[in-house]
């Protein structure tokens, strides 16, 4: 199976008190959550990895077959959701892997709000749906949190635009 090799590689290489891979039963608990929160429920052929912030992250499972000897590895996959008491909160990336196959909460923001958005704003919109997943147009920009009429914004500093090009 290449997720075995896969961990094999990973134990030579990485640190795996920091990331670890799950196993079948958290995978499918993953997809459990997709679903229930997102109405998610296609198929993701990637390795799952959960690092000791609750951070999942994604890596093809083609890893067992490259050769990574002679690399000095720093983090592996790519970040795409965490891990939190109320569900899972996607990464922008992860909103924009998932969300076209979506079919519940998934907020359309007008493009006002996306500019406000896109610069880090949190907004007042009516609702309180938990984790959203936010869009504009056939843009997916990430995950919000709705809770008592508020959209709190997650997008990361060091993501946030300061003027937008149309």
């Amino acid at each position: 199976m290449q997720i075995c090799a896969a961990s094999r590689i990973l134990c030579g290489v990485f640190d795996l008190q920091k990331m670890r891979i799950l196993n079948t039963r958290e995978v499918k608990e993953i997809i459990e959550k997709l679903d229930e929160q997102f109405g998610f429920n296609e198929k993701l052929d990637y390795a799952f990895l959960q690092n000791n912030k609750e951070k999942i992250f994604l890596m093809s499972k083609d890893l067992g077959n490259v050769d990574v000897s002679g690399l000095r590895i720093d983090s592996l996959g790519l970040y795409f959701a965490k891990l939190e008491k109320q569900g899972l909160r996607l990464s922008i990336e992860g909103s924009q892997i998932i969300g076209p196959k979506c079919n519940k909460n998934i907020l359309e923001l007008k493009d006002e709000q996306r500019e406000l958005w896109v610069k880090g704003y949190d907004l007042d919109i009516d609702g309180d749906l938990g984790f959203v997943i936010i869009k504009n147009k056939d843009d997916f920009l990430g995950c919000g949190k709705l809770r008592n009429n508020k959209l709190y914004n997650y997008v990361p500093k060091s993501r946030r635009l300061m003027v937008i090009n149309e």
